[in-house]
């Protein structure tokens, strides 16, 4: 069995108080608790360091955001870059998937991204997927009539199976890509989150799809 080091045990515990302080003193962080429910016109679901949401309030000033993901430690680093470029139409709310309904009212959003979803890839957590049906069907809710999802993932067995979903629960697919970064899609949707940066490096192509609610 590998030993384990205690000092760098307490480090690393050290480290994680550290980054959930910074969430807990952001500015623009909030528990779901300490979050008042209101019109944004984008949200990205599981977040991570929401550095891809960053970029987007960045580039869109006239739009309003939210990050959301359970980790608030790993959410502060977004808060603190957003901080950082000045950016007053961003926030980060620590909150679950099947919470969406209590962070913006119905028919409020005209974005929802999912970049890079656990794709709980065995069969009997499929309803933990963030494109099970039962979540597809809260997003319809929660989108404005012209509203879209978008979807980017590595993986080609859960994108496959989530565009089957949309399908199935009769959304419109409206653009699709099994190499974004080689497509002529928009270049908001080739803005790289971390991890797509990494899997990048390794050759892994990213998956797109947008789908728009049914007329």
């Amino acid at each position: 069995m590998q030993q384990v080091n205690p000092d760098e045990f307490v480090i690393t515990r050290k480290r994680k108080k550290y980054k959930f302080a910074l969430f807990a003193n952001s500015p623009l962080c909030f528990e779901l608790g300490e979050w008042k429910k209101r019109p944004v016109d984008t949200i990205e679901l599981g977040a991570g360091t929401a550095l891809f949401s960053v970029e987007l309030a960045t580039r869109h000033p006239g739009k309003t955001f939210v990050a959301i993901d359970v980790k608030g430690d790993r959410l502060q680093k977004g808060a603190r870059e957003a901080q950082e470029r000045q950016l007053q139409n961003i926030w980060f709310v620590r909150a679950r998937a099947d919470q969406l309904d209590q962070v913006v009212p119905d028919r409020s959003l005209s974005s929802l991204w999912l970049t890079f979803p656990d794709p709980f890839p065995r069969e009997r957590s499929e309803r933990r997927r963030m494109t099970h049906p039962y979540f597809l069907q809260q997003y319809q809710k929660l989108l404005r009539s012209d509203g879209a999802l978008y979807l980017k993932h590595d993986n080609r067995t859960f994108f496959d199976w989530s565009v089957e979903q949309l399908r199935n629960e009769k959304w419109n697919v409206v653009e699709l890509s099994h190499d974004l970064h080689e497509s002529d899609l928009s270049e908001d949707c080739k803005i790289m989150t971390t991890y797509e940066q990494r899997w990048l490096g390794e050759g892994l192509a990213t998956h797109f799809v947008r789908a728009e609610l049914a007329g």
